[in-house]
């Protein structure tokens, strides 16, 4: 069981990092393994209530791959953590087969109470350079998370979240078969908010000139009909009250 579990994660380490390119390689050169490999050995002590052996083994995992997993964290099979340096999963945390984390990422708690406090993480989700994932929540299965995003709230399957506070910026139509995308994201297929952002005013701007130009017409052609415009006298208009004039006394 335990080599067949090291025989997929390599796979699948291949599979999504081109970079990688033998087995040999993965082994000997890949924090983000040697991090979960360690991890399942302090894990398996948590469990079994050598505590303070489980977080000895996760601190030194830590200062050797500079990827901090508390013992008390479940991580499905598969998982892949790329480059690695600074991520952190707090203890409550529960992370799902096939999921992938890039470097910076933080599975954080968010309260002070022994309950759940950090966040789950469903089959599938990739998670982007530094993006904080913050809370009791959940990350829906095949969702993707944009490089630096923070996220506070459940995030639905299927869908790419980014900004701060991240928020949908699209949904894929079958969630159950998640393409694998690097980063999170895709560049060909993510909206640009700013880009959006100015066609909006732009659209705006145009739709408020058009309506000034109409009623410009409307005023000038009510003037022609009636044949009276604003008449100005010694630089009053014609409804404004005065003293009289010598001539009409």
């Amino acid at each position: 069981m335990v080599f067949k579990r090291l025989r997929e994660d390599i796979a699948s380490i291949r599979q999504r990092d081109p970079a990688a390119h033998s087995w040999l390689e993965v082994v000997l050169c890949y924090p983000g393994f040697h991090a979960v490999v360690i991890h399942r050995l302090a894990a398996g002590c948590w469990r079994h209530g050598f505590r303070l052996l489980g977080r000895v083994l996760s601190h030194m995992a830590k200062v050797f791959t500079g990827i901090e997993i508390h013992p008390g964290a479940s991580i499905g099979r598969r998982f892949f953590i790329d480059h690695g340096t600074g991520v952190v999963i707090g203890e409550t945390a529960v992370v799902g087969d096939d999921v992938t984390l890039y470097h910076g990422v933080t599975l954080g708690g968010t309260s002070l109470h022994k309950g759940k406090r950090h966040p789950t993480l469903e089959n599938g989700v990739i998670v982007g350079s530094g993006a904080q994932v913050l809370g009791p929540i959940t990350v829906g299965e095949g969702a993707r998370i944009g490089a630096n995003a923070v996220v506070l709230t459940d995030v639905p399957a299927g869908v790419t979240m980014v900004g701060i506070p991240a928020r949908m910026v699209m949904r894929r139509q079958k969630p159950q078969e998640p393409e694998f995308c690097a980063y999170g994201v895709s560049t060909e297929e993510l909206p640009d908010p700013v880009a959006r952002a100015i066609d909006s005013l732009r659209s705006q701007v145009g739709a408020l000139m058009a309506r000034i130009a109409e009623l410009e017409t409307e005023l000038h052609g009510a003037s022609s009909i009636d044949g009276r415009g604003p008449r100005v006298i010694a630089g009053k208009d014609d409804d404004e009250e005065g003293p009289p004039s010598a001539a009409t006394l």
